[in-house]
C-alpha cells in the first residue's frame, strides 16, 4: 500500500492537537496559581498597623513599648506591653530622618531592641517578572502556531511534492487492467531504472520525460505509480496547480526545489499531474503584464534541459488536453514520448471489473462479461464507481451478496441519473411523457443503422421526465453517415409523436432538438457529409477561448458559404423529421400500444417492447442484461 511518508514523521511542536495543547494548558494553570499567590500572599497572617513616628515616640515616653525590631535602618516593628489598650496588635512606622537619640531613648525606657534585614525571596522575584514571562510566552506560542499552520515566509518556495513509499503492497502493472500498449511503452522506463547500464553501454538515451495522455478516469495516475512500483524507486507526486501561488516567483522556486529533491533521491520518478495547469502555451494575452504561470513554465523547461537522464530521474506527467501544451514541452529532450492511456475496450472492461469485483461478495448469477459488454464508453473510474454503487444497492436491501439486478440498477443510475420516484406528475403530463418516449423507442426498431433499444422509462431521472436509452452491440470508434442520420431521426421521435397525438409539442423537446442540430452541424462543418459543400472543414471547434490570439480569430468562410451551411443543416434536419413522421404514422397503432404500456408499467426493456409491438426477440451472441 502506498502511503505518504510525511505521515510517519513525528508531530512537530507548535502544531494544533496533542502535546502542544497540553503544554499550553499546564502553562496557563501555573500562571493562574502564581497570580493567586501574588494577590493573596498576605491573607494568611495579621498585617501590621501603620502609625505615625510621633505616635511611636509618645508610646515610648508613656512606657507602653515592650520591644522593637529595626529593619533596614528605616522601618520599625513595634510590639506594645500587655497592659496597654492596643496590646497584641503589631505596629509599624518609618523613620523619617536620622534620629541619633532613638536608641538612647529606647534604653532609658527598657525597650528590647533587635535588628533585621529584609531578604528577597525567589517567589517574589518570579512574581515581579511574571508579566514579562506571560508576554514572551504568548509571543512564542503565536510564532509556533504560525509555523505549524504553514504560514512561513521562508517555506513558500519549497516544493509541495508528496513522496510515496511502499510498505504493505506495491502497485504494479498487474494491478492495472488492460492498457497493454501503454504498459509496453513504459516497460522501457522501468528497465532503465532497474538497470541503466544496459542502455548506456549501447549509447542509447532513455527519454527524460514521458507524457501520459488520456481521458479522465482512464488510470494515468495509477499507471505512473505502477511504474514506480515495478522499478522499486521513490515516487514524488505533485499537481500542476501546486506550482501556482499568489506570490511572484514562488512557482519557479518550487520547480527548482522539486528537481533538486529528485536529484537527491535518485533514482526516482517525479510525477506531475494535470500538467496543462502550468504548461499551457505561452503568450496567453496581448498585454505586457507579468504572468506567474509563464515564469513557472520557463523554469520547468530550463530544469528539464539542465539534468541528464543518467541521473536516474524520470519525469512523468499526465494531462487530458495535450493540444493546449506549449510546443517547447513536447520537443525531443523534454517530454519526448507520449503514451496514450485509452478508454478500455470490452476485454479490458472485464479485466477491470474482475479487479474491483474481487473486493465484494458476488452472487452466482453475476456474469462480468455481460456487464462489460453492456458498459461501452465507460472508463476505469466509471467501472469502479459502478461496482461500488452495486454493492451499495445490495447493502440497502440487506442482501448477503451482490446480484445481477444490483449491477443493472447501478448502471442505470450512472447513465440516466437518480430516479425521482417521489416526483408528483399529473395524469395528462404523464401521458404526454409516455407518448414522447414511445416515439423515441419505436424508431429504434424501424431504422437500419440505429443501436438496439435497451430500456425506455417514464420514471423521472435527473432533470428528464423520461428516457429511452440504447446501447451499441459492440465497441465502435467511428460512426457512419447512416448512423448519424438515424440518430437524428430518433431525436425527432418524441417531437413527432407529440405532434401526431396532440397536434402540438411541449418544451420537453428542447434537448432533443438541440442534440439533433449539433449533430447536423458537425456533419456539415467537420465531417464532410454534405454533398453540396463537400469534404471541407468550416470554422473552428467549439472550445473555450484560452489563448489571446483566438480573440481576434475570424471566420474562415464567406457569408455565402455560411448560408450554404445553414441550408445543408436545415436539409438534414428536415429529412430526418419527415422520416420520423412517416415511420410513426405508419406504425401509429404500435405507438399507442407502447405509450399505454409505459403508463401502466413505467419501465420496459427491449424484449418487453418487442412483445408489445409484435416483433420477434432479438438474436444476439449473448443474453442481454436483465431489465429490472
Amino acid at each position: 500500500m502506498l502511503n505518504n511518508q510525511n505521515d510517519k514523521l513525528p508531530p512537530r511542536p507548535g502544531l494544533a492537537g496533542g502535546r502542544p495543547n497540553r503544554f499550553a494548558l499546564v502553562f496557563f494553570l501555573v500562571m493562574a496559581v502564581l497570580f493567586a499567590m501574588y494577590f493573596f500572599r498576605g491573607s494568611g497572617r495579621t498585617e501590621a498597623r501603620e502609625i505615625r513616628y510621633s505616635d511611636f515616640l509618645r508610646y515610648i515616653e508613656q512606657n507602653q513599648v515592650e520591644s522593637v525590631t529595626i529593619r533596614d535602618n528605616n522601618t520599625v516593628d513595634i510590639f506594645l506591653r500587655g497592659n496597654s489598650g492596643a496590646a497584641g496588635v503589631p505596629m509599624r512606622t518609618l523613620i523619617p530622618y536620622q534620629d541619633p537619640g532613638l536608641i538612647t531613648m529606647l534604653r532609658e525606657n527598657n525597650v528590647n531592641v533587635s535588628g533585621a534585614v529584609t531578604g528577597v525571596s525567589p517567589l517574589r522575584v518570579i512574581l515581579e517578572f511574571l508579566p514579562w514571562i506571560i508576554f514572551l510566552t504568548l509571543i512564542w506560542l503565536m510564532f509556533r502556531n504560525m509555523q505549524g499552520s504553514g504560514v512561513k515566509a521562508l517555506q513558500f518556495g519549497k516544493s509541495r511534492a508528496k513522496r510515496y513509499h511502499d510498505e504493505d503492497k506495491k502497485v504494479v502493472f498487474n494491478d492495472v487492467a488492460g492498457q497493454r500498449d501503454a504498459k509496453y511503452e513504459l516497460e522501457e522506463v522501468v528497465a532503465f531504472l532497474k538497470n541503466p547500464q544496459k542502455f548506456t553501454k549501447m549509447g542509447a538515451r532513455i527519454p527524460k520525460g514521458v507524457l501520459l495522455v488520456g481521458m479522465p478516469g482512464t488510470g494515468k495516475t495509477l499507471m505512473a505509480r505502477a511504474v514506480a512500483g515495478e522499478a522499486g524507486v521513490a515516487f514524488f507526486h505533485m499537481s500542476g496547480s501546486d506550482f501556482v501561488e499568489m506570490f511572484v516567483g514562488v512557482g519557479a522556486s518550487r520547480v527548482r526545489d522539486l528537481f533538486e529533491q529528485g536529484r537527491r533521491n535518485a533514482p526516482c520518478i517525479i510525477f506531475i499531474d494535470e500538467l496543462d495547469a502550468v504548461g499551457r502555451v505561452r503568450g496567453a494575452g496581448y498585454g505586457g503584464g507579468h504572468d506567474e504561470r509563464e515564469q513557472t513554465l520557463n523554469q520547468l523547461l530550463v530544469e528539464m534541459d539542465g539534468f541528464d537522464s543518467k541521473d536516474g530521474v524520470i519525469i512523468l506527467a499526465a494531462t487530458n488536453r495535450p493540444d493546449v501544451l506549449d510546443p517547447a514541452l513536447l520537443r525531443p529532450g523534454r517530454f519526448d514520448r507520449q503514451v496514450v492511456v485509452a478508454m478500455p475496450d470490452i476485454k479490458e472492461r472485464e479485466s477491470i471489473l474482475k479487479i474491483h469485483a474481487a473486493k465484494i461478495p458476488l452472487d452466482r448469477d453475476v456474469e462480468l462479461s455481460r456487464i462489460a459488454r453492456a458498459t461501452p464508453g465507460m472508463s476505469g473510474a466509471d467501472i469502479a464507481n459502478l461496482v461500488n454503487e452495486a454493492a451499495l444497492f445490495a447493502a440497502r436491501r440487506d442482501k448477503a451478496k451482490v446480484e445481477m439486478t444490483d449491477f443493472e440498477e447501478a448502471r442505470d443510475k450512472i447513465l440516466m441519473g437518480v430516479a425521482r420516484t417521489t416526483l408528483v406528475i399529473s395524469d395528462k403530463e404523464r401521458r404526454m411523457t409516455a407518448v414522447h418516449e414511445a416515439g423515441h423507442a419505436l424508431l429504434h426498431y424501424f431504422l437500419k443503422n440505429a443501436d438496439p433499444l435497451h430500456k425506455v422509462t417514464v420514471v423521472p431521472h435527473g432533470r428528464a421526465l423520461g428516457m429511452a436509452m440504447s446501447l451499441p452491440e459492440e465497441d465502435s470508434y467511428s460512426r457512419t453517415r447512416g448512423w448519424m442520420e438515424d440518430r437524428i431521426v430518433i431525436c425527432y421521435g418524441g417531437w413527432t409523436a407529440e405532434l401526431l397525438c396532440y397536434g402540438e409539442t411541449t418544451t420537453g423537446t428542447k434537448q432533443d432538438i438541440q442534440q439533433a442540430t449539433e449533430m447536423a452541424r458537425h456533419m456539415v462543418c467537420e465531417w464532410g457529409m454534405a454533398e453540396e459543400l463537400g469534404p471541407v472543414a468550416y470554422g473552428q471547434e467549439d472550445e473555450p477561448i484560452f489563448l489571446g490570439k483566438e480573440i481576434a480569430r475570424h471566420k474562415d468562410y464567406s457569408e455565402e458559404t455560411a448560408r450554404l451551411i445553414d441550408k445543408a443543416v436545415k436539409e438534414i434536419l428536415d429529412n430526418a423529421r419527415k422520416e420520423a413522421r412517416t415511420i410513426l404514422e405508419t406504425h401509429r397503432p404500435e405507438l399507442e400500444k407502447l405509450a399505454e404500456a409505459l403508463i401502466n408499467r413505467e419501465t420496459l426493456v427491449d424484449d418487453e417492447v418487442r412483445a408489445i409491438i409484435g416483433l420477434p426477440a432479438r438474436e444476439v451472441s449473448a443474453a442481454p442484461l436483465p431489465g429490472r
